[in-house]
């Protein structure tokens, strides 16, 4: 049954889901999105993923202010939608959110209870998950906690950066937001409180949003720790120190990394290393030393600088051993 659809979304992991929608046959009346925002040294207007992919399929495109504009609401109104799915959006008042008949449902980057916030995808790869997914829900008046329609479970290697993750997640998601509507349409869903799969024995594990303190590398951790939090932040917003010796200060970027446990030792280097102390051959690989273990970087950019394979970086830099990660 083809159904009537506002679809609300910004970044690249809802044009996924929008498509997917539209491949279905399903008629998307209207996208909304956040509004176009100056971003840089040179203020240059930034336009959502959402917003293009729209504007390339023809779409009605809104990107209102706020979303308790009185206009807006009665343009959400005449739409006479069936129903409003969101994807990587704002939290909606309930004067959006319960306008159309079969109500509003959102798409969540893990298995909710489980990592409700902004950050779902890179927090459930800095605590070393091996198991995340996706979920459906019907939004509610606060954030993630609407009852659950659907879920689908996503392994996570331990090679996976976020990036890797985000990209396999935006393809399981599209396909489940599509089953969802389905499902919705033809009254063949049925909703679980969250509540109910809350119990003593369970720990639940936030995702809020990142900040730049988040991404500070305290190299006292274990080497697993480190690595997480390197491919957990990996593309972006990338873990960060910094290189210093004597008066010279360098803040790196760290993009990609090893742990140890997945590395061969290095013939040339015995003993152990202290927290962000560095061994290297000043040509192949850098190796640093955390609370328990270290890391091998293999990805890193300096400030003012483009990103590096290790060796190219090693090779702009002279006796890298003598500094130290702080």
């Amino acid at each position: 049954m083809r159904c009537k659809i506002v679809y609300m979304g910004t970044p690249e992991f809802a044009v996924g889901p929008l498509r997917a929608i539209l491949d279905a046959g399903h008629e998307v009346c209207a996208v909304v999105t956040t509004p176009d925002k100056p971003v840089g040294r040179g203020l240059k207007v930034s336009q959502s993923s959402v917003k293009l992919f729209a504007q390339e399929r023809s779409l009605q495109v809104h990107q209102p202010e706020s979303l308790k504009e009185e206009g807006f609401i009665n343009d959400l109104k005449s739409f006479n939608a069936d129903l409003f799915v969101v994807v990587a959006f704002r939290m909606l008042p309930k004067v959006v959110w319960s306008i159309p008949s079969f109500g509003t449902f959102n798409l969540h980057a893990s298995l909710l209870p489980q990592y409700r916030g902004a950050a779902p995808i890179n927090w459930a790869v800095i605590n070393g998950e091996s198991l995340t997914g996706v979920t459906t829900f019907m939004i509610d008046d606060k954030i993630d906690t609407g009852e659950i329609l659907f879920s689908r479970e996503c392994a996570i290697e331990q090679s996976e950066s976020a990036g890797d993750l985000h990209d396999k997640l935006m393809v399981l998601g599209s396909n489940l937001v599509v089953e969802t509507i389905d499902a919705i349409i033809s009254g063949r869903v049925k909703r679980t409180p969250q509540s109910s799969l809350i119990t003593g024995e369970i720990t639940l594990r936030e995702a809020p949003k990142l900040t730049r303190e988040s991404g500070i590398i305290n190299w006292q951790q274990t080497s697993t720790q480190i690595f997480n939090l390197i491919r957990g932040l990996s593309p972006y917003p990338c873990a960060t120190s910094v290189l210093s010796y004597s008066d010279k200060v360098i803040p790196v970027k760290i993009y990609s990394a090893l742990d140890e446990i997945s590395i061969d030792s290095d013939s040339d280097i015995s003993g152990n290393l202290k927290p962000g102390e560095i061994a290297s051959d000043n040509k192949s690989f850098l190796r640093v030393g955390c609370g328990k273990g270290s890391i091998k970087i293999t990805s890193i950019q300096a400030a003012g600088k483009r990103r590096l394979e290790i060796r190219e970086f090693l090779s702009g830099i002279r006796e890298i051993s003598s500094y130290k990660f702080n």
